[in-house]
């Protein structure tokens, strides 16, 4: 009914003009052929209503006066008499005011009507704004801190593991001196030099997670076997990559978001899990990349927060910012699967500056 009133308010207004003198034609013959001992005033109420809603007041008003007309006409011709000459055109005038009320409540209800409509357009433009510009600052929000990281990883990189390097250098050459003096605190030098390659390799490895991926379109792949390995080393579980065929993405935000996730999804599976093996899958197929990170540990709570952990919050919003569909479930076997897939149009790096407008 309310596509159909969309549709008749969007006819040409002669259109609806001409069909209501029509229906009101048919109605008062009608009621002529009917005699004048039925009542038809309520069907010459539906065709004023209509009139006033769909083409305005004044031809609202206008049917009014016709309908009054029409119908006293009509039973004055199918016989009826009055004592009084009067009678009729009182009775008449009874029907316009009464015809002219509803019109005024009908045209008024329709102006509300489109001032509400109005209303709602407005406000869910206003809200369809806000809801672009909060991603907009999400995103770009999201897109610094990873800049900066980057930024911070390459000043480890490039300074730091730098200076320490030529400190172990030098550690070392003041190691070969104090031994060839026969002094004892040689011994000390070279355990100096340990320490310092031993803060080397840690700041390499923060430079690493920092800035894993590099702008190659393998350097996903590539970081995600470096991410399986310290994993391995660092975390004492089982970690593997499985990727059977090359998942190339051109993208570098597109692939920084998918190892992001990854990465936060094989440190929740440490920290809260206690797993004895991860796997981490990246396949394509039917142009949707693929990422799924497996573990065979304690799985999901029970009672979860309705919210979810920050974690994966954090993972759903990187999912979504490249067009992403993500989520967690508990795995047959016991643990956890959590999946994200990603069309390949958003990792190219059309597509992807697309879904994330400067991340």
């Amino acid at each position: 009914m309310i596509h159909l009133f969309e549709r008749l308010e969007r006819r040409p207004r002669w259109l609806l003009v001409l069909a209501g003198l029509a229906i009101l034609g048919a109605i008062g013959l009608v009621d002529y052929l009917t005699g004048f001992e039925i009542l038809f005033s309520v069907f010459y109420l539906l065709v004023v209503g209509m009139s006033a809603w769909f083409v305005g007041k004044g031809f609202g008003l206008l049917m009014s006066v016709l309908s009054a007309v029409v119908w006293i006409g009509g039973d004055l011709a199918a016989g009826a008499r009055y004592r009084n000459p009067l009678i009729p055109v009182w009775n008449g005038l009874i029907l316009m005011v009464l015809y002219s009320i509803v019109v005024w409540l009908l045209t008024s209800l329709h102006s509300l009507h489109r001032e509400l409509e109005v209303r709602v357009q407005q406000r869910t433009a206003a809200l369809t704004r806000e809801i672009a510009e909060r991603q907009r600052l999400e995103q770009e929000i999201l897109g610094v801190s990873e800049r900066e990281q980057r930024r911070i990883g390459h000043d480890l990189h490039d300074s730091l593991c730098q200076h320490l390097t030529a400190t172990a250098l030098a550690g070392e050459v003041l190691g070969e001196r104090l031994a060839a003096k026969a002094l004892p605190e040689a011994a000390d030098a070279t355990k100096v030099v340990e320490l310092v390659e031993e803060g080397i390799s840690l700041a390499r490895n923060l430079a690493r997670g920092l800035y894993p991926v590099e702008l190659d379109a393998e350097g996903l792949m590539a970081a995600f076997q470096e991410l399986a390995d310290n994993t391995t080393k660092g975390a004492g579980v089982t970690c593997v990559l499985e990727c059977r065929a090359p998942v190339l993405i051109h993208d570098d935000a597109a692939a920084t978001h998918l190892y992001r996730i990854a990465q936060e999804a094989v440190r929740n599976a440490v920290r809260h899990a206690r797993p004895g093996r991860i796997e981490m899958t990246l396949a394509e197929q039917d142009g949707v990349v693929k990422l799924t990170v497996e573990d065979d540990g304690a799985g999901l709570a029970e009672t979860p927060q309705p919210s979810g952990g920050l974690g994966i919050r954090i993972m759903a919003h990187r999912a979504a910012m490249i067009g992403g569909a993500f989520s967690i479930e508990p795995a047959l076997a016991g643990g956890t699967i959590v999946t994200c897939s990603v069309p390949r149009a958003y990792t190219s790096q059309h597509g992807a500056r697309e879904g994330t407008h400067g991340a």
